[in-house]
This record gives C-alpha cells, structure tokens and sequence, in this order.
C-alpha cells in the first residue's frame, strides 16, 4: 500500500462533527510533550541530552518501518537538503533546546513561551516564500513577542531573572518555526507524515550517537514513571500525534481544525498544576492569554489577506514539534 499524502477522509465521514474531534485528539496528545519532559529530566533521572535524542532515536526507527511497509518513494535531489533543515529544527534543535530548558524551569513557565510558535511558525513561512501580509499580522506577531519577553522578565523578577532557560525555550521555538515552514512546503511534494518520518530517518546518525554518548556520560537513574514519560516522548510526541492531527485537518473543515491548536498552552498549564503539583499563578494565566490572543490574531490575519488563498501562500496554523506540515489544501502542522 501506498500513500503520497495525508489520510483521506471517506465521502461518509462526518464532517463538521469529525474534524474538529481528530484535530482535538492530536493536540491533546502533543500538550503532555511539556510536563512530561519535566518529569522525564527532574532529579537528573534522565539526562536532557538522552531525553531530546532518544526519543528521535525510537520515532525514526518506527518512521522507517512505517515507509518501508508503504513503500514510500525515495526524496530526489534537493529534498534531502531540505528534510536536513527540517530536521535541524524539529527533531534536533526543538526536543533537544526544550529538554535542557525545563531542567531549570518549570513546565507552565515553558507552556507561555512556546505558545508564541503559531504566530513565529506564521512569521517563518511568510519570510520563506516572500508574502505580503496585512500590517496587523506583524504588530501581532511583534507584540506577541513583547508580551513573553515580558513575562519572561516579570517572572523571574527583572531584566537580570531572564536566564539560560528562557533563552533556550526562544531558541527552541525559532529552530521550530523554520523547520515547520521548511516542512510545510516540502510535506506539498512528500505528504505530510512522510515528510516527518524522513526528517526522522535523516537525523537519526545523528541522534544515535549523541543518545548513546549521553547514557555512556550519565548513565539513566530513571525510575517506571521517567521512562513511561520518555517512552510517551518518542512515541506520540515525536511521531504518532501527527496521525490524529493531520486526519481532523484533512477531513476539515482546516480553518476551525487548525484553531484547536491555540487550546494547546492552555492545556498544558493544565497538566503542570495536575501532575507536577506546580502553582499556576495569575501572571501565569494572564501571560498564557495575552500570548494566545496575539498568536490567534496573527494567524487569523494572514489566513484573510487579499489573495491569502494563493499559489505562494502556505498556510501553517502551527504551534510544536515535528516536521511536515501543509500547504494550501494540505494540513498544517502542529507543535509536538
């Protein structure tokens, strides 16, 4: 069986009823990456390096079994190139940046911050294929960004409290934005999880010997629960999220598919008061909000620009993690 591009939804499916569910499963499968990326690296149980590379190591063994039994096509040429960028920013640079950030923060802390990847995902893409968006997605895409660096500030109590961890989570949602923006139009010539399993298989050398090199250097002190959050890391995370997601944005309707994504942070915060016990503060709330409300403006106001439905545009209503995304009449991507 072959398939070039992203499950077709069946002329029986609900669509209005389904969609929306598929794309909902999906993030909520993506929001436990955080928390349990915490908890996977709290107490030094697993060392972050181990955490940002095995997990790539275990998606890319499953993604080349899944494109050796389907019997997907080689990539040509410059496509190996890409899949390298898409790779540099999904699979190494966002696991391994948020992995060394959260040993030092805490996981609703990094659930703002990263919210602000719809709008940076937005801002990459436009810079990629040379849109012309309306004046109101950049003053939402700059202010979105002033408000993290401000919580940032606020946070950790002035200019001098903004540390090694903020900057790592701003890092790691850059290395995101341009790997989804680089997966995005190449998911228009490979398919969508495809796209994601080649990035997968391309960065695996690589990931292999950094994930052998951290166990050889700290040793694993992990108990049941930090590997059942690591094992939760590399395989829904990395890989299997994107099944239910890229089906809720192919049955549609996209639009209101891709909006669930912005519940995401919320989520996750979520999460952090459940499982980790952390203290969800009202700056935190307030934060997550504003960062929301910024990134959902941008996004809406780019999907809207005259002739927004062109050839050149590509529409990437993301927030986390792994590569491929979609393009005008393909889905987007979502953040892991």
């Amino acid at each position: 069986m072959r398939d070039n591009g992203s499950a077709i939804a069946s002329s029986r499916t609900p669509i209005l009823a389904s969609g929306p569910l598929w794309g909902l499963l999906g993030v909520l499968a993506f929001s436990f990456t955080v928390p349990f990326t915490r908890v996977a690296v709290g107490g030094g149980a697993l060392s972050p390096l181990l955490v940002g590379a095995g997990r790539a190591v275990i998606a890319a063994a499953l993604a080349a079994a899944a494109l050796i039994w389907t019997r997907q096509r080689l990539p040509q040429g410059a496509q190996w190139w890409r899949l390298v960028v898409v790779a540099g920013g999904v699979v190494v640079g966002f696991p391994l940046l948020t992995s060394f950030a959260l040993t030092r923060t805490e996981a609703a802390h990094g659930a703002v911050v990263i919210a602000l990847l719809p709008a940076a995902t937005a801002v990459a893409a436009v810079l990629r294929v040379g849109e012309r968006p309306p004046r109101t997605f950049w003053v939402a895409s700059i202010v979105g960004a002033v408000v993290a660096v401000g919580f940032a500030v606020v946070q950790g109590g002035g200019l001098g409290g903004v540390g090694a961890p903020d900057l790592l989570l701003c890092g790691a949602v850059v290395a995101a934005a341009v790997g989804y923006a680089e997966g995005g139009l190449l998911a228009r010539e490979l398919g969508a999880w495809q796209t994601v399993s080649w990035a997968l298989v391309v960065s695996s050398p690589v990931m292999t010997v950094l994930a052998a090199s951290a166990w050889v250097a700290a040793p694993p002190q992990a108990g049941p629960v930090e590997w059942a959050a690591f094992g939760y890391l590399a395989v829904v995370s990395m890989w299997l999220g994107f099944f239910a997601w890229y089906r809720g944005l192919a049955i549609g309707p996209m639009a209101r598919v891709s909006q669930v994504q912005l519940t995401q942070p919320v989520m996750t915060i979520a999460w952090a008061a459940l499982f980790l016990h952390e203290r969800v503060t009202t700056l935190t709330v307030v934060g997550g909000i504003a960062v929301i409300l910024c990134a959902a403006l941008a996004v809406r106001s780019r999907q809207a620009a005259p002739g927004g439905s062109g050839r050149r545009d590509v529409v990437l209503d993301v927030g986390e993690p792994a590569g491929g995304g979609g393009v005008a009449g393909h889905p987007p991507v979502a953040s892991r």
